[in-house]
Order: C-alpha cells, then structure tokens, then sequence
C-alpha cells in the first residue's frame, strides 16, 4: 500500500443554509455540543469521509445535524488559511443551500445540541472563521439572484407578487419601486397565473403564481437571460 511522504490537512465541509420568513432572510445555525468552540453557533458541517465526496458529505452532515434532506445546494468556496481551526491543519469546502423553511421542522441531532433560524443581521458571534464564509454566501446569493431564478427556491409552491418581491428586497437589502419590479418578472413569462387567490388573509387577497420552471429552461436554450 502506498505511504504518503508529506503531511495531509484533514477536509471539512460547511454549508450555509439560507431559508425566507416572510419578510425576513434567514440562516440555520448550530449550536456545538463539542469542543472546540462548545456552546457557540456555527454553520451545519463536519470532516469529510473517505469514501465521500465533499457534496455527500455536505448532505450528510446536514441530515445527521438538522434533519434538512432534498434542498438546492451548490459549492460556495474553499477556505484554506492556516489557523481557521484550533485543531489543526483543516480546509473546509463550503457550500450553500436554499430551503422552503415551511417545508421542514428542524431538529438538533449528532454533535448539535441546538440548531435555530437567525435573520442574517442579528447573528451571533460565529464559530471557527464562519463570519468569512457567511460573508462570502451573502455575497454569492445577491449576485446570483439577479442573474438566476435560484430564489424560487425560497419561496412557498404557490406565492405572490408580494412574496417575490419581499424575497429579492430581503436579500439585496434595498426597497424596489413595486410597479417596474411587477412589470420587469410578469415579461419574462416564467410565471403561471394559477387562477387562485390567497386565503384567510385579513387584506384584500392576492393572485397566486407558480414558477414555470420547463418554461425557463426551454428558453434558456433559446438565449434567455434571467437578469433583475
């Protein structure tokens, strides 16, 4: 069997969970059962097994720690400074992921012995150097939700014009003017007029819409740009 000559650096992986309440944009985080840093927060991870890849791995970690399973995940970037864990020589490859927050009941497990939903300008103090990678994600999701209908998502089967704008201004941090944003995804097509409208809302109910998602990527093929 063949000895490697040269120390190895142990490989983690980190995912950054981002879910939308109603108006707010969110992030899942742990609270560590085990040194180093027991009883802070920190993003759902762990060290990547030998017979895995760092995406299975990124799955696994996040089913055993909060019983997320079947969600958009996506590499995010590699950190690799020296000093990043107390253990030793650690590089962790970090991913995103975007969920439905309706659709799961989280529930700590493994070595977490909490996990909660923070909005992402209240967090706490983070773990290892997870302020980086969230930076990092924050960055990656505003980018990528104007080029890509990733934010979908995010969002309920069935939603509103409202709820997809509450969505793009929870997470670019800015107010859009209501008329040209309704104007701007109503002429992309890439939404079905489902012929429903809200119920048990004490306002005046809205039309409900669905992402066509066929209908995005047949055009797609076509040369269409999703651009906000």
């Amino acid at each position: 069997m063949y000895s490697y000559e040269y120390p190895r650096p142990a490989l983690t992986v980190d995912c950054v969970i981002f879910g939308l309440d109603k108006h707010t944009l969110k992030i899942l985080l742990i609270q560590r059962a085990k040194e180093p840093f027991a009883g802070s927060w920190a993003f759902p991870g762990g060290f990547v097994d030998m017979d895995e890849t760092t995406e299975n791995a990124a799955k696994r970690e996040l089913e055993e720690e909060t019983g997320i399973q079947d969600m958009f995940l996506e590499q995010l970037y590699t950190f690799s400074k020296v000093d990043r864990d107390p253990r030793g020589r650690v590089v962790s490859v970090a991913y995103y992921a975007l969920v439905k927050m309706q659709d799961y009941k989280i529930s700590a497990a493994d070595d977490a012995q909490d996990a909660r939903w923070f909005a992402v300008d209240q967090l706490p103090p983070l773990a290892f150097d997870h302020q980086d990678i969230f930076s990092v994600a924050m960055e990656r999701l505003r980018g990528k939700l104007r080029y890509q209908p990733i934010g979908f998502e995010l969002l309920p089967e069935k939603f509103t014009l409202s709820q997809i704008q509450d969505l793009y201004e929870a997470v670019l941090g800015k107010k859009l003017d209501k008329r040209n944003f309704r104007k701007k995804i109503l002429s992309m097509n890439l939404l079905v007029d489902l012929q429903e409208r809200q119920k048990g809302v004490a306002h005046r109910s809205a039309k409900l819409y669905q992402f066509d998602r066929n209908n995005y990527l047949a055009l797609q093929e076509k040369g269409f740009v999703f651009e906000i």
